[in-house]
């Protein structure tokens, strides 16, 4: 009698687990395809078997284990770090290159080539007053274009610094929920798969901000590291980071009247901006600390805008002021054509102007010698177009030829930072798709799972009925 009621609980205790068994997998297909979901199983364990210590064996529930795979979740996330830097990165220079027209039919070069076709034409006739204002006009344009073209950069720079802020806040926000999700682990949630869901998914989120590490705790909780040293999240603390455009004091500024880089602080004031690499926070400060000084200067860089301004400046005031604007006794000199702050060379494309005080009959078309030319200098400028002289151009090129491989290299890095971008986005899916096979949900597994647990539940439902047949009639034969 003894035997069949221990058997009878042995049996109930087995239609138990294949009962919970049965609603972790029914659980795992409801969730099939939820995002970052992993699959759970239920660990059935055996039961201590003694029958004169009482322990009559079978089977009990044991923990529900999670088939998330720790490096399959890092692979994912390294490879959403790159893509999101790429990602912001491509999106940021789009913006930069719409700027710079490489076909040089509009902005500077544009107004440059029709600057450069007035000298010309100016040279052909120096006295002709309709060519002399010509000469004004182009020039005006050029100088607006350089403006223009120098304040929607500024544009761009101050678009980057506001997705800077938002971003450093949602990494925060971001940070927030791992430390409400540490704070429910700690309160004995950790076994719970919503939950771990959650972490993941948020983790996968941040990654694609920032380049992080991830360290789990024994007591299931997570550390968060910002480029694997500055903390974000450790245990219950939350260590906010910002972003910071000040004027730093060291080193010395070349330029303190132009913008500071930006930086990222952390929780203590130190600048961890080296350390981050990956992600779009990265992305944004590198075209914001490296490709946007190249371009239109900051406290430390002059800028190849500001270069090509003050060099072009320079030379036709140059050859304009050298020569003459009559032959008569004394000689009336010429008058610069250009101006700008030359206190301020980061900031010469901004301050790009012509001379007010400039006028057609003060534009010095006479080249004093010797020999004397009546229109050399108008010949020398129209010269600038493809002249070998060094003084000539910039850095080797002539004026046109320098923009253009400013141009040419703002292009470039649009091209390759939306090839790496593709080639990303693949790892990604690829990277994906390896996690998915082996921590994922496959509807035909569970299928098999639960046809197998409700066979198990049925056959052990039968073996209850038959021990409860058994034991009414063991009760009856004892009465």
């Amino acid at each position: 009698m003894a035997n069949l009621l221990a058997s009878l609980v042995s049996s109930a205790r087995s239609l138990n687990v294949f009962e919970q068994a049965l609603v972790v997998a029914q659980n795992n297909v409801v969730n099939a395809a939820t995002a970052g979901y992993a699959a759970q199983r239920l660990k059935p364990v055996a039961s201590a078997f003694e029958p004169t210590l009482g322990l009559i064996g079978g089977i009990q529930a044991g923990e529900v284990e999670s088939a998330r795979n720790l490096f399959a979740e890092q692979a994912v996330r390294r490879q959403l770090e790159a893509l999101g830097y790429f990602e912001q990165s491509a999106q940021s220079l789009t913006s930069v290159e719409s700027v710079f027209d490489v076909t040089g039919l509009s902005g500077i070069p544009g107004s440059l080539n029709a600057l450069l076709e007035s000298f010309s034409a100016w040279s052909v006739d120096p006295n002709s007053t309709e060519a002399r204002q010509s000469v004004l006009d182009n020039a005006q344009k050029v100088a607006d274009a350089f403006r223009q073209a120098a304040l929607t950069l500024d544009q761009t720079s101050a678009d980057t610094d506001l997705q800077l802020r938002q971003l450093v806040d949602k990494v925060n926000r971001l940070g927030e929920e791992l430390l409400a999700a540490n704070t429910e682990i700690r309160r004995g949630a950790n076994r719970d798969a919503g939950l771990d869901t959650r972490i993941h998914n948020t983790l996968e989120e941040l990654s694609e901000l920032v380049n992080i590490t991830v360290l789990h705790q024994t007591d299931g909780s997570i550390t968060v590291l910002i480029g694997g040293q500055t903390p974000l999240v450790v245990g219950d603390h939350l260590y906010r980071i910002r972003a910071n455009f000040d004027l730093p004091a060291d080193p010395p500024p070349t330029y303190p009247e132009a913008q500071a880089p930006a930086k990222i602080l952390s929780s203590d004031g130190s600048d961890i901006t080296s350390q981050i690499a990956l992600g779009k926070l990265a992305g944004l400060l590198y075209v914001r600390n490296e490709v946007l000084p190249s371009l239109v200067g900051d406290a430390y860089h002059e800028g190849d805008l500001n270069r090509l301004a003050k060099a072009l400046a320079d030379r036709v005031n140059q050859l304009l002021t050298s020569g003459l604007v009559t032959n008569s006794d004394p000689p009336e000199t010429g008058l610069p054509l250009f101006t700008y702050s030359a206190a301020n060379p980061a900031r010469a494309a901004h301050t790009f102007s012509l001379n007010p005080a400039i006028t057609p009959d003060k534009l010095a078309a006479i080249d004093p010698g010797p020999p004397f030319v009546s229109n050399g200098i108008a010949l020398r400028l129209a010269n600038l177009a493809n002249s070998t002289d060094p003084a000539d151009g910039l850095d080797g090129f002539s004026y046109i030829e320098f923009y253009g491989r400013v141009a040419g290299r703002v292009g470039r890095l649009l091209a390759d930072s939306k090839d790496a971008k593709d080639f990303k986005t693949q790892m990604v899916t690829q990277a994906r798709s390896l996690r998915q096979e082996l921590s994922g949900v496959s509807l035909d597994e569970e299928a098999i799972r639960i046809l197998e647990f409700q066979r198990a539940y049925q056959a052990n439902a039968k073996v209850i009925n038959l021990l409860d047949e058994l034991t009414e009639v063991t009760i009856s034969l004892l009465r």
